[in-house]
């Protein structure tokens, strides 16, 4: 099967992350008209499975971006990818540093998937620094690269291993694009509007710096869903990127 319809309200996934089942189909219904698609990820996934994903989904109205970030040897990997898959979800991700064997693996059981279950393939997505990340840390975890060369070798790596993009920081979005070329996927965590917290994000972008920058999806989180009114936040940052 193909993959999953690209064509989105707006580029903004809004992070349901919470494990309350109740609090995150409600973030989802008030922010529905709003944002392109929602992103569940462990916290909730784990509390509730399949049918909470399809109960927050419906809530929304709204394609699922499934941040599993699965990272394990290639078999088990790509038996998790079926399974996920069941969700019909528009994205799911897999770590980059897992590797090109893993990788294929991932990206040969969506398309598995996809056809068993006669629906659209789920784009598969490379992990590849996480944004609460900085070069000090890569350093304590024996990685002698910087986040930014490290990032950029992860995703030049996910697209030689068939996979349909990354999840990167905007600060790398420029690059990777020159990199990997126009349709490869950016998918950027990291973005804080100017009037909003940076929180744990330690490498952020606004979100219309981080479009310029060549991202095609943005992950915003706290920024909507800790607002005092997060269809507004929402609101506010969508009429922003359309100005």
């Amino acid at each position: 099967m193909a993959p999953a319809d690209q064509d989105l309200r707006n580029p903004i996934f809004c992070a349901i992350d919470t494990s309350d089942l109740g609090t995150a189909t409600t973030w989802a219904a008030r922010i529905g008209d709003h944002v392109g698609g929602i992103k569940l990820g462990l916290e909730f996934i784990s509390a509730h499975g399949p049918k909470g994903v399809e109960q927050v989904m419906k809530a929304s109205g709204l394609p699922a971006f499934l941040d599993v970030k699965f990272h394990d040897i290639p078999n088990t990997v790509a038996g998790a990818v079926r399974a996920i898959s069941a969700c019909r979800p528009f994205m799911i991700n897999v770590h980059a540093s897992g590797g090109r064997t893993m990788m294929q693996a991932a990206a040969e059981a969506a398309a598995e998937a996809a056809y068993e279950h006669v629906t659209p393939r789920p784009l598969v997505i490379g992990v590849t620094i996480l944004t609460s990340l900085s070069d000090d840390d890569l350093a304590e975890v024996g990685m002698a690269s910087s986040t930014a060369d490290q990032a950029i070798r992860l995703a030049v790596l996910a697209k030689e291993s068939g996979l349909d993009g990354v999840v990167c920081s905007p600060l790398e979005a420029a690059r990777i694009r020159s990199e990997c070329g126009p349709t490869f996927k950016l998918i950027t965590p990291g973005v804080r509007p100017e009037w909003a917290a940076a929180n744990d994000q330690k490498r952020i972008m606004t979100p219309e710096q981080a479009i310029a920058e060549g991202a095609d999806y943005l992950v915003v989180g706290r920024p909507i869903t800790a607002a005092d009114d997060p269809s507004a936040a929402a609101q506010r940052i969508a009429t922003a990127l359309a100005a």
